[in-house]
């Protein structure tokens, strides 16, 4: 009877690529089912690439870039940085934002809410 090898386990950096995978995936108002669809895998397997708790292949990686219109280096953007710690209340309140934002299907509701933010991040930083 031969001995199957282990599997490598997903460690610190696939934990950061599947929270960067995530965060981009939200910004882009797809669901996870969705974004599963689009990559070609099941729901569960995109929850666990982003949860990284199993490792994505490199060709699945750059599949997944083109989906959500980043270079592949964006998922590893800030790695060096942080030691996996968890989402600062300002980026979770983003991540919130954004999926509010994505979620309102009349346009001129979302073009309104644009100028507003537009408009109150001018009045903190006026053009001189």
């Amino acid at each position: 009877m031969t001995k199957a090898t282990p599997r490598p386990r997903a460690n610190d950096a696939d934990h950061f690529v599947g929270a960067r995978i995530r965060e981009r995936r939200i910004m882009m108002g797809l669901s996870q089912q969705q974004m599963a669809d689009l990559i070609g895998v099941t729901y569960q397997q995109a929850h666990k690439y982003e949860r990284g708790i199993n490792r994505i292949s490199a060709g699945r990686l750059h599949q997944t870039a083109q989906v959500l219109g980043v270079p592949v280096g964006y998922f590893f953007e800030g790695l060096d940085k942080q030691n996996e710690k968890d989402l600062s209340d300002r980026q979770r309140m983003c991540l919130e934002l954004a999926r509010n934002f994505s979620n309102i299907t009349n346009e001129r509701h979302q073009e309104a809410l644009s100028q507003l933010a537009r408009a109150l991040a001018n009045e903190n930083h006026p053009k001189a």
